[in-house]
């Protein structure tokens, strides 16, 4: 077993562990770690707690030391310079004619480095940018380019539901998202309203959808041939909370074009009451959690150091 705290860099963002050494570190305390970017500044969301080796990913990296008053005076000075820092570099993005949106920009805690966080529809070349902001700030620059999901995470707004979006409140990871998600609890499949607003489907999609599935089970598609306690017909409609499963019997009959009739009446049976023909073939599925919105490797990342 290995010691370890968790720290987190933003109020909604992943917890990264870190080896908390030989010091007394609370939860909610504000520490100085040392990570792949520099020397920054984070809060304690796990106190110290032990895990076993295997579920450690990486090497630990340490816990510096508890943030003292100069620590919290610095962090608030590079709170406060964000937006003039964004300016500037809108101001340069605009000189140089890039397509690129910025999304927000930190300050490592030893002021030796800001990194830019932009959404791009592809790669951007902006190796002579990062010159540029060089030569403005004195110090070392890394740009990063983020997805669409990371995008409205970082800023933040209302969903659908009237709340605040989940990823700016307590969701920490993005969970792969998929369309098929959606049809197995009879949405529209219009993009409007199972999207979110980055544009990708809702991630509440997936809240529910194991519950769906197994709910799902057994329940023949629209327009499928079943058998019921009063003979063959067609699906019209299901409730899949309910398992009931409407349907249109067959008469009997043939109509002009040698289809069989159906009755025009609906009647809804329970789906254990249901026998089906045969199964039907579903469609694979296809995830709208991609490179594209991800944000999980560091597209575009460049570092310049003037």
């Amino acid at each position: 077993m290995t010691k370890v705290v968790g720290v987190k860099f933003r109020n909604t963002g992943k917890t990264y562990f870190f080896d908390p050494q030989d010091l007394e570190i609370e939860q909610g305390e504000s520490v100085i770690v040392e990570t792949a970017r520099g020397v920054e500044f984070g809060t304690v969301s796990l106190g110290i707690t032990e895990m076993k080796r295997e579920d450690i990913s990486k090497p630990l990296k340490p816990v510096l030391r508890i943030a003292n008053e100069e620590d919290h005076k610095q962090h608030i000075e590079n709170e406060s310079r964000k937006d003039e820092t964004m300016a500037i570099c809108q101001e340069l993005v605009q000189k140089r004619n890039l397509d690129m949106k910025l999304v927000d920009v930190e300050f490592t805690i030893s002021g030796n480095k800001v990194i830019f966080y932009f959404t791009a529809d592809g790669r951007v070349d902006f190796r002579e940018l990062v010159k540029d902001l060089a030569s403005v700030f004195h110090m070392r620059i890394e740009l990063r380019q983020v997805g669409s999901r990371d995008e409205a995470k970082m800023l933040g707004g209302i969903g659908s539901c009237g709340k605040r979006l989940c990823c700016t409140t307590w969701l920490s990871d993005f969970q792969p998202v998929s369309i098929k998600m959606a049809k197995n609890q009879n949405l529209s499949l219009n993009p409007t309203k199972i999207s979110g607003v980055c544009g990708r489907l809702m991630c509440c999609l997936k809240y529910e959808n194991d519950l769906y599935t197994k709910l799902r089970d057994g329940i023949p598609d629209n327009g499928e041939k079943v058998g019921t306690p009063d003979g063959m017909g067609k699906v019209f409609d299901t409730n899949i909370l309910e398992e009931t499963v409407r349907v249109r019997l067959f008469t009997g009959e043939l109509d002009e074009n040698g289809n069989e009739k159906l009755e025009t009446d609906l009647k809804v049976y329970p789906k254990r009451e249901i026998k089906r023909t045969k199964k039907p073939k579903r469609a694979p599925e296809v995830s709208d959690f991609d490179c594209k919105n991800c944000g999980a490797c560091s597209m575009g990342d460049a570092e310049f150091e003037e």
